[in-house]
């Protein structure tokens, strides 16, 4: 099964291509033979033209409100003129070899409401987004920052932040902007430990998947999360979840858990992923009336017993997954209807319609 992540992108809808009608808003001008008379040879070769960084946006109005230059082969933002689009909100920059960004281009972008940096070479935002005070979505994922920039304060608007695949270790820098967050991404760095987050009050997703992280901690006061993924990290029992009771999504799939355990406050949980784990024994769940999709696939469940009374009164459940357990060989054939006999209700079994009698 697909793990699970937010995203750390921005959906292609929100990232609206500004294209001008001039060719020379590409990146790279090929430059078309256009004789039949020309060899072979000359043939064989385009020649390619690089459009200097002063005259890719050169043909955009200054009032734009969204740029999108992504796998432009940028190396620098200096150039482009961005100060003049004074009315920009929406900028995306992924993509390129950016290192470092210059404070000239960004401090006139006042009006700026989304910034995508994915996938370049940045280390630090240093001072250039100052003055950008109304800045809402920040993506900085795929770059080489070690921590959380510290000057988050300058952004009282920003809600949502992805630091995907960085090299970042520690949670901090976040309490600045406690009361304005609602999703932060931090999958795929070197965390070991789940802190930093007490002054988060208003989190509503919090992304921590593919790390290094031993415990369940550190979450008692997000009181608002409703989406806690921590995938692929090194968890063995689900634990410090008491506070958590508008947790609607919980991801634990890839990680060392033996028990289903811990999850008696958590009732507004729709969706559970325990997916490959060592669970034995499906226990624990009765509770959880609204649940709509389990995954428990790929651990290391040996009898059917426990579906009827955990989960056949559950008239929300629509999915189930228990594929690549013990329990498929064992029953064989006859796995799928003594699953679908027993619980009725559900529409999906493993990555397989049930057929509605």
């Amino acid at each position: 099964m697909a793990e699970v992540t937010a995203a750390a992108n921005i959906t292609d809808e929100t990232k609206a291509v500004v294209v001008p009608e001039v060719k020379k808003s590409a990146r790279v001008a090929v430059v078309q033979q256009a004789d039949n008379d020309t060899s072979d040879e000359e043939a064989a070769v385009e020649e390619e033209a690089d459009v200097e960084d002063e005259e890719i946006l050169a043909d955009l109005s200054d009032d734009q409100e969204e740029i999108n230059l992504i796998h432009s082969r940028l190396k620098s933002t200096a150039k482009l003129g961005l100060q003049r689009f004074t009315q920009l909100k929406k900028l995306c920059l992924r993509q390129n070899h950016i290192p470092s960004l210059d404070p000239e281009a960004f401090r006139p972008l006042t009006e700026l409401e989304e910034l995508d940096f994915y996938d370049n070479g940045l280390k630090t935002i240093g001072d250039a987004l100052d003055e950008c005070t109304k800045l809402e979505v920040l993506d900085l994922s795929f770059n080489l920052f070690r921590h959380v920039p510290d000057n988050l304060s300058k952004f009282p608007a920003l809600h949502t932040i992805y630091f995907v695949q960085n090299k970042i270790s520690q949670i901090s820098g976040l309490k600045p902007i406690g009361r304005t967050l609602r999703s932060v991404e931090l999958g795929g760095n070197r965390l070991r430990k789940i802190e930093g987050l007490e002054s988060l009050v208003t989190l509503e997703q919090l992304w921590l998947g593919k790390n290094k992280i031993t415990k369940l901690e550190g979450l008692e006061n997000l009181k608002n999360l409703k989406i806690l993924s921590i995938q692929s990290n090194r968890i063995t029992k689900i634990e410090g979840l008491e506070g958590l009771e508008n947790l609607e999504q919980l991801y634990l799939s890839h990680n060392g858990i033996k028990k289903i355990e811990g999850l008696e406050t958590n009732t507004k949980l729709s969706t559970l992923d325990i997916a490959a784990n060592f669970v034995s024994e499906l226990e624990n769940v009765s509770h959880l009336t609204g649940l709509e999709e389990l995954w428990m696939n790929n651990n290391k469940i040996e009898t059917l017993a426990g579906l009827e009374p955990q989960l056949q009164h559950i008239t929300t459940l629509e999915t189930i997954y228990l594929e690549h357990n013990p329990v498929q060989a064992k029953e064989g054939a006859n796995y799928r209807r003594k699953v679908t006999l027993a619980l009725p209700q559900i529409s999906q079994l493993d990555a397989t319609y049930v057929k509605q009698v």
